[in-house]
């Protein structure tokens, strides 16, 4: 631990400068964590570091004194909470005052009540794996009093109170209990299970913005299926993200002894892996992990028993986009991010009518466009999607997308289907049809940009000619 410290010359002059002054002060929470993780082989603390947590005896007012003239900047929009935040040399330092706070049980925000000495302030936090400590002066002591580092070597997600209490204080932290055993490869205590699932309804009073964070940290990390196995059986996911715990009791019609709920989750786990691979692909990736997980959704909505047994799910895509679309507003994720995992959501189908290679050249280029920018990510995602243990099939429908990625490679070398735009422009189109600006023009436009897609390019002349035998018509 003392390895850590030193790294940090300005940890060493924060503890010097308080302790000058009479006061502890002591590094905690995820550092902490982190620290004792790489000691054992874990993930550097130093790869994502962050801003730094730090508890004190001092009260607010003394720590902004204590680092007048020595902190860059300083910053007090914590300070109704007891924390007082600074930049020193480009380290980011969140220096709290030693709380025992007191949850009203109504909303998530604490009645801010000073405590008397760090393990009071230990006792408040989450899970035992972020309720330890180092001082920062000069023996570098570690405080941890809940069994802490035992429960991080063994892998055991706990509570340093009771369960119960921990969550009906804040709920949020069973969000966090999620994420910790997808980031942390943590195992939850039975107490810690029994109290998500009794109190998994609470999770209704915290405000979907923070659930969102919460989701998507879950999702970024490496293997993110365990936590979303215990998001559902738990009925935190009945709360915020319902769609999911529903595909649970639906038949895939193509894997008849898989729910779906199982198959998107494998989805995800081979959306991951095909990320992680691609050298020129951003990883993680959120939208892709959003679309794998939840590309199915429609399912439920459009179940069908037809004749022999089989079960039918017409048009789920169509109803999936809409639930995706809906659900994610809800959750208060960017635009961006709402359009993009709908539009692939809504084109994660289109490749089956492929076939073995029947689609003509418009079809490969209606494809292309309609994907956009989105055409990578959806690749990954059709690739994705097939689960199938036939490894007879599987290698079927891996070729067949082999050779349509090679048609969308072959047809990009000869057209810019990236850009696919009509072979007359605006202005063009009003110049040949004597038309000023207007819906018409765009009417002219779409006509010769569905030309383009069907044909591939034209030269000027055969784009006129047929633009005006358009117009003739449009006009009889």
């Amino acid at each position: 631990m003392r390895k850590l410290v030193d790294v940090s010359p300005v940890l060493t002059e924060v503890g010097r400068r308080f302790a000058s002054a009479g006061f502890e002060v002591h590094l905690v929470g995820g550092s902490v964590r982190d620290a004792l993780l790489a000691a054992g082989g874990g993930p550097s603390a130093q790869e994502a570091p962050g801003d730094l947590d730090l508890t004190t005896d001092a009260r607010p007012e003394q720590v902004l004194e204590l680092l007048r003239g020595w902190a860059g900047s300083t910053w007090n929009t914590g300070i109704a909470f007891g924390t007082v935040g600074a930049e020193v040399r480009g380290a980011r330092l969140e220096i709290t005052t030693f709380r025992a706070d007191r949850y009203d049980r109504e909303s998530r925000n604490p009645e801010v009540a000073w405590g008397n000495s760090l393990e009071d302030d230990l006792r408040r936090r989450d899970f035992t794996v972020n309720a330890m400590a180092v001082s920062l002066g000069p023996d570098r002591t570690v405080t941890d009093p809940f069994g802490g580092l035992g429960d991080l070597m063994r892998r055991r997600l706990r509570t340093p109170g009771p369960a119960v209490e921990s969550f009906a204080d804040d709920p949020l932290r069973m969000l966090r209990a999620v994420r910790f055993v997808a980031q942390l490869g943590l195992t939850p205590e039975d107490d810690v299970v029994a109290a998500m699932t009794a109190l998994s309804g609470e999770l209704g009073r915290i405000t979907p913005e923070r659930v969102q964070v919460e989701l998507s940290k879950t999702l970024l990390q490496d293997a993110p299926r365990a936590a979303l196995e215990l998001f559902v059986d738990t009925g935190l996911a009945d709360v915020v993200l319902p769609e999911l715990p529903a595909l649970r009791m639906e038949i895939d019609e193509h894997h008849q002894h898989k729910d779906v709920y199982t198959h998107s989750l494998t989805v995800l786990d081979q959306a991951i892996a095909l990320e992680k691979a691609d050298p020129e692909a951003g990883s993680p990736d959120l939208v892709l992990r959003l679309a794998a997980l939840l590309h199915d959704i429609g399912k439920p909505a459009t179940r069908r028993h037809e004749p022999r047994g089989r079960v039918s799910f017409h048009h789920h895509e169509v109803v999936g986009a809409k639930l995706v679309r809906k659900r994610l507003t809800a959750l208060r994720y960017s635009k961006e991010i709402v359009e993009a995992v709908s539009r692939l959501t809504f084109l994660h189908l289109r490749f089956h009518g492929y076939g073995s290679g029947e689609w003509t050249d418009s079809a490969v280029r209606r494809y292309v466009t309609d994907a956009g920018d989105l055409l990578p990510r959806l690749h990954k995602l059709v690739r994705s999607d097939s689960t199938t243990r036939n490894k007879r099939r599987a290698a079927a429908l891996s070729a067949t997308y082999d050779s349509l990625e090679r048609r969308i490679r072959e047809l990009s070398e000869a057209e810019d289907l990236a850009r696919v735009r009509p072979d007359l422009d605006g202005n063009a189109i009003m110049a040949i049809l004597g038309l000023g600006p207007g819906p018409e023009v765009g009417k002219a436009w779409r006509f010769l940009k569905d030309l383009r897609l069907e044909r591939g390019p034209l030269d000027p002349d055969e784009a006129e000619a047929l633009l005006r035998e358009w117009w003739a018509a449009q006009q009889g």
